[in-house]
């Protein structure tokens, strides 16, 4: 028993730093926050597939530490917030939406169509949050892109939260896809 859990914790701990690790290859970077990465949720994701949501949102919230962790390095205490909207902005930009990721596992029992939603769903839920502090905390207007600006705080978080978020989904389902339906995979998955 102890053997499996230390195996279990293990694992974990390895699809954590491989994903960390992931989320440094970026594809391409937002002007103010938010990238398109090398499919770094997928890690998590497979993790919570295989191991269910306990073990996949404990995983997903230590990764979540690692990329608010990140959030500092790249300046996140020079942005000049207030109290309130640092705390805000921790916890709907770093905490949440990456804890969400460990979602992935919630239709697990459901095999390889259940696996993708539960991937789905767990992006999706880290979309909600990111676009819920768009809207609260930055309450952003004005130029998204050349040739396209909005004055509608929601269209604008949509817009700018979906043009890194929407790939990512694509990507990591794809991933996802090409990795699940493979003969080793799928005997790994269904190994425990």
């Amino acid at each position: 028993m102890q053997q499996n859990k230390t195996k279990i914790m293990v694992e974990g701990a390895v699809m954590v730093a491989l994903a960390a690790v992931l989320s440094y290859i970026r594809i391409y970077r937002m002007p103010w926050g938010g990238s398109v990465s090398l499919v770094c949720m997928l890690p998590i994701c497979l993790y919570s597939i295989k191991r269910g949501l306990k073990a996949g949102l404990t995983a997903s919230f230590a990764l979540s530490l690692i990329q608010f962790a990140q959030g500092i390095m790249d300046g996140l205490f020079g942005w000049g917030l207030t109290g309130g909207m640092l705390i805000g902005c921790i916890l709907f930009d770093y905490i949440l939406p990456y804890t969400a990721v460990g979602l992935a596992g919630i239709f697990r029992k459901k095999k390889f169509p259940g696996w993708i939603c539960g991937i789905v769903v767990a992006i999706t839920v880290r979309f909600i949050m990111h676009f819920l502090s768009g809207c609260i905390i930055w309450a952003s207007v004005g130029d998204l892109w050349p040739g396209f600006s909005t004055d509608n705080t929601y269209i604008y978080s949509l817009a700018y939260n979906g043009a890194y978020l929407l790939p990512e989904l694509i990507l990591t389902v794809a991933a996802a896809t090409i990795l699940l339906k493979a003969p080793v995979t799928k005997k790994l998955i269904a190994a425990e």
